[in-house]
């Protein structure tokens, strides 16, 4: 009995403690746009293939969020269902996976653009 309360009150101590734990605020300037230029804009600038083949500008933070030919790339405060997220996690399908034909983004580019992305996609 006396061990079954202490588990649960560490466990309550634990996630009291976790909660009240806030994820570093995302810089679209500072963080964001450098994993883009580091990644994506050598194909979505004007001019070249992955951009004429997806009309996605990667250039700017207006551009990015314009979105593409086949609509928005970024869908402010959820990542789960924002293509930008889909595609550079590799829940899309492998062919579209971005960067394309290139080694996936590292873990650490990858949780910050989720996380940009679910604290609301801001432009600082």
């Amino acid at each position: 009995m006396c061990m079954k309360f202490i588990l649960r009150a560490t466990l309550l101590s634990a996630v009291a403690i976790l909660g009240s734990c806030s994820l570093k605020t995302v810089s679209y300037s500072k963080d964001v746009q450098p994993i883009l230029t580091r990644n994506c804009s050598e194909c979505h600038i004007s001019g070249k293939p992955g951009f004429e083949a997806s009309g996605l500008d990667t250039s700017s933070y207006a551009a990015l969020m314009k979105g593409g030919k086949f609509g928005a790339l970024v869908k402010p405060g959820d990542a789960f269902t924002s293509a930008l997220n889909m595609l550079v996690e590799g829940r899309a399908h492998p062919s579209i996976r971005m960067p394309h034909g290139k080694e996936k983004l590292a873990a650490g580019d990858i949780e910050t653009l989720k996380n940009w992305v679910n604290q609301g996609a801001k432009n600082d």
